[in-house]
């Protein structure tokens, strides 16, 4: 008995010398920190599924794999030694594998707690005011700006306006009040909700709007419940010299087992600032934006999300425009429901609706003119309304999406000009600028995936009825056009496939073709100078869809140091939706050259790159390079086509030094001179500029971040070039900020 005694307690010492007590682990989402539930796992003759907090418990076992898989996330195996890093951490992480299928490029705006090459963007984009101030960070990307300070209107690719594709979750849009855009899609977002941007390039993601060029997909933070009441938040404020710009943004978050309420808001305001040759720049401004994030488990499958956000902005520079803003109050209205469910096939539905609602006021009486003529003041609102479901299948080596969504536009505005001089003097005229415009897009959409072996197979459509009016038309645009309400049919249809011959290359191929109709300028506008020159512009209800027949080839070299990515693509854009100068039409202001009419143009030609290098120097450095081009000609006149960003590169070198408490960034940027140019837009030649930026954050202590830098280091003196010019003969350019110190402190409560 003695000896049986003796070999039990030998094997038991020997088996505790290979496993330890069970360790519970989560599994998270890469991008939104989110919980991945209902996630399979195996480790030796251990099994199960994750529950709702996404997390499951293992006890070591030395030389075991741990194998996952879930639905959205595909299926992967960790290595023994990845196993050991998991239990130590408590996490796991996975990027959602659908995503990974598109040519897209994810944004994290909260830095992910991983080591993947996802792209970050840090604190000082969580507080900019403007949504399309995140996306020049990435690469093929530029904004118009007409304000030094205020509505970055986003150019891909030479792509722009209602060519690109900007949602919020997926489906909330905004849609501009003001004619000349001060008030774009993206200046409607709060970047401090935001927890990731996706863009999915090209005419190929056809699931959540008609991509034309591109679909820019602004991800809100989900809600986490939480199996105990748990108070998690956030305060940060920053203030940068050049300009005496102060930013602040906070959020509170309460949540429970069956509810979480998010309550967020920003402030910002900042003033005229010296450009790099000393010369001060009108930029004043204020935004600010409130809101709440109502989330319900309503089941353990079902949850349903309701959020409300206010923004406002007042007085705020447009020095290239004959108006400034005045007032902008918009409400972005949302409620989502999603179903998770367990049936043979079908394994979720989504729905959503939102309304968005934008109240623009601007006007002249602050502008110094010399003589002063006239005072203008155009009120103009906008409503957007819309839905969108959607449901997923999965089957044996397949995926299929399948839904349907609605949008209606709504645009109504009277420019009041009162005239306080010359032959007109005492008179008042009142411009219908938008002539109550309707615009409604009705559409049935799907996307199947397939996997044989190596390849994967993406096959995506859309089919859009688009129909539009107008319900008060002016006596003068009636004078052009018989009619002006039209139905349009718009197919459009994208093919992929991707090979993956081995675990660290990746090559996908894309042929797609998008067909879009005009936009609510592009169709109402009435006779105002909203372009890049003095010409006013008149509106054609009559214009023919356009359609882009792109191709792209994407190329990607992964290792657990190193990423490399080149997206190239080529673009046919057939019945180009452009502008020509009608000598046969009277413009409305003396002081305009003539007037423009939207045409549809034979064809126009596009062309591009974009490669990026994301790299690990050892355990402490990384640094990332990546340089965009595009090429664009109009066919017709053999000329450049307009608005094209010059070649543009960008490097970023990073550490995280004493163990991630300190984090120094150095970046560079250099802008080639952009001398394909369209004269016949009134374009002028772009000199190069190079760009060095360094900042550091220092954890203070747990919750306190304290970070510091120096904008424009060299003190340039440059501008972009889709900056459009001050009036004037000759006319000036925008110039940017030159150098500028910034410092912000954050607070956390996790």
């Amino acid at each position: 008995m003695t000896q049986i005694k003796s070999m039990l307690l030998a094997a038991l010492l020997l088996l505790s010398a290979y496993t330890v007590p069970a360790q519970k682990v989560r599994l998270l989402d890469l991008n939104t920190q989110a919980p991945i539930r209902e996630a399979s796992y195996q480790y030796g003759d251990q099994k199960g599924i994750t529950g709702s907090d996404g997390s499951f418990s293992l006890e070591l076992k030395k030389g075991l794999s741990l194998s996952l898989s879930h639905l959205n996330y595909g299926s992967w195996v960790l290595k023994p030694e990845e196993v050991q890093h998991a239990l130590k951490t408590g996490v796991i992480f996975r990027q959602e594998t659908n995503y990974m299928l598109q040519p897209v490029t994810i944004v994290a705006v909260h830095t992910p707690a991983s080591g993947n090459p996802v792209h970050t963007i840090g604190t000082a984009d969580r507080l900019a005011h403007d949504g399309g101030n995140l996306l020049n960070n990435i690469e093929g990307f530029s904004s118009i700006r007409k304000s030094p300070a205020y509505g970055y209107d986003p150019v891909f690719r030479g792509f722009k306006y209602d060519q690109l594709n900007v949602v919020i979750d997926g489906s909330q849009c905004a849609s501009a009040a003001c004619p000349n855009r001060m008030d774009p899609p993206t200046s409607q977002v709060a970047p401090n909700m935001t927890g990731r941007i996706e863009i999915l390039k090209g005419p190929h993601a056809l699931r959540f709007g008609n991509s034309f060029g591109a679909t820019i997909n602004f991800i809100s933070t989900p809600p986490v419940f939480t199996e105990a009441l748990k108070t998690t938040g956030r305060l940060t404020s920053s203030f940068e010299s050049n300009g005496g710009i102060l930013r602040n943004e906070g959020t509170i978050t309460l949540s429970r087992k069956k509810a979480t309420l998010s309550l967020f808001g920003s402030y910002s305001k900042g003033g005229d600032y010296k450009d790099g040759n000393g010369n001060t720049v009108p930029a004043d401004f204020m935004r600010a934006s409130a809101g709440a994030v109502v989330g319900l488990r309503l089941t353990d499958s079902q949850t349903l999300e309701l959020s409300a956000t206010r923004n406002f902005a007042r007085d705020t520079d447009f020095p290239a425009l004959m108006m400034d803003l005045r007032s902008d109050d918009t409400w972005l209205l949302n409620l989502r429901h999603t179903a998770n469910l367990n049936r043979t096939s079908l394994k979720s539905w989504k729905t959503s609706a939102y309304a968005s609602l934008v109240d623009h006021v601007m006007d002249n009486l602050d502008k110094v003119m010399n003589p002063r003529m006239m005072n203008a003041l155009t009120p103009a609102k906008t409503k957007t309304f819309g839905g969108r479901t959607e449901g997923s299948w999965l089957f044996e080596g397949s995926r299929l999406f399948a839904g349907l969504d609605v949008k209606h536009d709504y645009a109504e505005g009277i420019r009041e000009r009162e005239f306080i001089a010359g032959p007109n003097a005492g008179k008042v005229f009142y411009d219908n600028i938008w002539q109550k415009g309707n615009i409604t897009k009705s559409a049935l959409f799907a996307e199947y995936q397939r996997k044989i072996n190596n390849l994967s197979l993406i096959a995506s459509a859309r089919l859009e009825a688009n129909q539009s009016s107008a319900d008060e038309t002016a006596p003068e645009f009636d004078k052009n056009y018989n009619e002006t309400s039209a139905s349009q049919i718009n197919p459009s249809v994208s093919l992929g496939v991707i090979a993956s011959p081995g675990s660290k290359f990746t090559a996908g191929l894309w042929l797609g073709r998008s067909q879009r109709s005009g936009s609510m300028t592009e169709r109402f506008i009435n006779y105002l100078a909203v372009g890049q020159d003095a010409w006013e512009l008149l509106g054609n209800p009559l214009i023919k869809p356009e359609a882009n027949n792109e191709a792209d080839l994407n190329l990607a070299f992964s290792t657990g140091k190193t990423e490399i990515r080149m997206d190239m693509f080529a673009a046919l854009i057939t019945d180009y939706i452009s502008s020509v100068i009608d000598t046969s039409l009277t413009p409305k202001f003396t002081t305009s050259p003539g007037v423009r009419q939207f045409i549809n143009i034979d064809k126009a030609f596009k062309a591009g790159f974009e490669v990026s290098w994301t790299q690990s120097l050892g355990s402490l450095m990384k640094h990332r390079l990546s340089i965009a081009y595009t090429y664009g000609q109009n066919s017709v006149i053999d000329e450049p086509l307009p608005e094209i960003s010059p070649l543009d590169m960008k490097y970023v070198l990073s550490a995280s030094l004493m163990k991630d408490r300190l984090i120094p960034v150095v970046s560079f940027r250099y802008a080639a001179e952009q001398n394909r140019i369209s004269t016949d837009y009134g374009e002028t030649k772009t000199p190069s500029f190079f760009l060095i930026d360094a900042s550091a954050s220092y954890r203070i202590v747990r919750g306190i971040d304290l970070t510091a830098g120096v904008q424009n280091l060299l003190d340039e003196a440059y501008y972009e070039h889709l900056n459009r010019t001050i009036g004037g003969t000759p006319p000036v350019e925008i110039f940017a900020p030159g150098r500028s110190i910034f410092v912000s402190l954050s607070f956390s409560l996790k």
